[in-house]
């Protein structure tokens, strides 16, 4: 596609460039994700997002990492979706669900700020999927992870323990001291690529502050490092009440700004944040 018009959206700082496939069909190739995506060479952003027709739900939301891969589902990424497809004149509801590869979700925007219904957790080892059996509930990483995982996380690999959680995507939460200090570059693709997960997963480093508050890390799957990540901090909530550290509702604190989530009697989980516009262009390939 020659001219490809696009618009650069964050959420917390995990950024997306949005492609509008109401309009006019988009097809995204590994290749143009990978170039859009490049922070040197192209547009520059964590994934790709594109908005669609749906048969199931109001719209559907395509995405695409960094790396090129196809994933489930994107927290901060819907919630910019919901915020393009009301501000661009798509619908007219505050409130209208998406479908995604993880399922049908529910966002309602709130000004500038989108909360978005993400259902229920999944516990269940092999739906998330990994290869235990069962919950993934603090687990040592000493008896999870493969020999080149263990190796490169050495001393720390025999001290920590992680719970797996997915929110349409996998996550693996892990408690530290020093969430900030973690050697996120180093660890994080070691944990994402261990074969105990099948489809690779999202890594969180969580340090508490209190039952109503924690500051995160993240390693995305497909993207590396980055500033938020919706379905993580919505991993890292329902982790936090499994493992007695947080309460339902907690604020996190992340490198691109705080969410809010909160699990609630209904069994969904809740993920309150910003998203904001940054600019419009033009991809001419």
């Amino acid at each position: 596609m020659k001219n490809l018009a696009f618009t650069k959206m964050h959420g917390t700082g995990n950024d997306f460039v949005m492609l509008d496939g109401v309009r006019r069909p988009v097809r995204v190739t590994p290749a143009l994700a990978r170039a859009l995506c490049d922070r040197r060479f192209g547009v520059g952003a964590d994934q790709v997002l594109v908005l669609e027709k749906s048969a199931v739900a109001d719209f559907r939301m395509r995405i695409y990492n960094a790396d090129g891969s196809q994933v489930e589902m994107c927290g901060n990424g819907i919630r910019c979706l919901a915020l393009f497809a009301r501000e661009r004149g798509h619908t007219r509801q505050t409130s209208f669900t998406v479908e995604t590869l993880g399922g049908v979700k529910r966002p309602t925007v709130q000004g500038t700020r989108v909360r978005v219904d993400m259902g229920e957790p999944v516990l269940d080892a092999a739906r998330i999927p990994t290869r235990a059996v069962g919950r993934v509930l603090e687990r040592p990483l000493s008896k999870t992870l493969g020999a080149a995982a263990r190796t490169v996380l050495g001393r720390a690999g025999r001290t920590l323990t992680g719970t797996a959680v997915s929110m349409g995507n996998p996550h693996f939460v892990i408690f530290v001291d020093e969430a900030p200090n973690v050697p996120l570059v180093a660890w994080g693709p070691a944990i994402e690529r261990d074969g105990f997960f099948p489809r690779r997963a999202n890594v969180e480093f969580v340090t508490v502050e209190n039952p109503d508050r924690a500051v995160v890390r993240v390693w995305e799957r497909g993207s590396g490092a980055t500033l938020a990540c919706g379905t993580g901090a919505c991993a890292v909530g329902v982790a936090g009440v499994l493992t007695g550290r947080l309460h339902r509702r907690v604020t996190l604190s992340l490198p691109g700004g705080a969410l809010e989530v909160e699990w609630a009697p209904d069994n969904h989980v809740y993920l309150n944040g910003p998203a904001a516009f940054v600019f419009d262009g033009v991809w001419r390939s």
